[in-house]
């Protein structure tokens, strides 16, 4: 009985210990594949944390190179902007210095045409008095052409007269000697001296005061002069007091007609020049009897400019 008890227990026992033995494979295989399965996700894991670390690391450098770059392009834009600025202060600056030269430039074209409107006015001013310098000369060629026909027919006339007194070819001034008219130290009209006008005033005026040359006559003059001896003013009032004495006798004379004496009243001067033009003789001494005279002089209108212009053509006026 116990042997087919046994017999009939055993092979239990032997399938359960084949069940867990199964089951401890099994389990093992499990174990295994779990292990397989955990060291592969580990493994993909690690690889895609290698993987995703280093895309981040790229990621991290392209980010870096890009703060890089947009820390080059700030500092390019803070140095275009610093350029800028500097460009702009430059600008301002060629602005104001521009201003300036315009300023300059308008100044400059006032001043010119400032300059201009002088130059027009003097222009003018220069053609005025260029027309009126030439008026003047032509003044004064008529005026010098007129003394030299009065010069010249005085001379005739003189001449023709057979009256002895000289007339000065450059100015028609003539001299007429002193003792003829007074004796030494007298005012008073000797005969002699009488005559001597009565000839030669009514030929002196008749050439004067002639219808060709009266319109120019400015001024008949009549001088007295002394010798040295004595003082200048005791000289000076003779002087004065023969050529009064002088002129007197012509007013009042005969031999003229009414409107020589008329012309004659308004353009006679009496002179005193006391000794101030002697006449020297040739050892530079002073002539006595030729510095006592008296001189009839004559002055045409304008004469001042004709004396001025003289001088000047002379080389005087230097």
């Amino acid at each position: 009985m116990s042997r087919k008890a046994d017999s009939r227990r055993r092979p239990g026992r032997l399938d359960a210990g084949t069940a867990w033995i199964s089951y401890s494979d099994m389990m093992a295989a499990l174990l295994l594949v779990f292990v397989l399965v955990l060291t592969y996700s580990v493994y993909q894991y690690f690889s895609m944390l290698e993987t995703k670390t280093e895309e981040l690391n790229l990621q991290q450098s392209q980010l870096l190179s890009k703060q890089n770059d947009l820390d080059s392009a700030l500092t390019a834009i803070e140095e275009q902007k610093g350029l800028l600025n500097t460009q702009q202060q430059t600008l301002t600056e060629q602005e104001a210095t521009i201003a300036a030269a315009q300023a300059e430039l308008q100044e400059k074209e006032d001043a010119l045409a400032l300059a201009q409107s002088n130059l027009d006015d003097a222009q003018s001013l220069l053609q005025a008095q260029q027309t009126a310098l030439d008026s003047q000369q032509q003044k004064l060629d008529d005026l010098v052409g007129v003394r030299t026909k009065i010069i010249r027919a005085l001379s005739d006339a003189l001449a023709s007269a057979n009256l002895k007194a000289s007339v000065d070819k450059n100015t028609g001034d003539i001299v007429l000697e002193s003792s003829v008219f007074f004796d030494v130290g007298k005012y008073t009209i000797k005969e002699s001296g009488q005559a001597l006008l009565n000839r030669f005033i009514p030929l002196y005026l008749s050439v004067l005061l002639s219808d060709e040359y009266a319109d120019y006559m400015g001024e008949i003059i009549i001088e007295g002069h002394t010798d040295t001896q004595g003082t200048y003013l005791v000289n000076l009032e003779l002087s004065q007091q023969r050529a009064l004495s002088v002129a007197t006798y012509c007013l009042q004379m005969d031999g003229l007609t009414a409107q020589q004496q008329e012309k004659l009243r308004q353009m006679l001067t009496a002179k005193g020049r006391s000794y101030s033009d002697p006449v020297y003789a040739e050892d530079g001494t002073v002539d006595m009897d030729a510095s006592r005279r008296v001189e009839f002089k004559f002055r045409l209108k304008d004469s001042e400019m004709i004396d001025e212009m003289r001088s000047i053509l002379s080389g005087d006026g230097e």
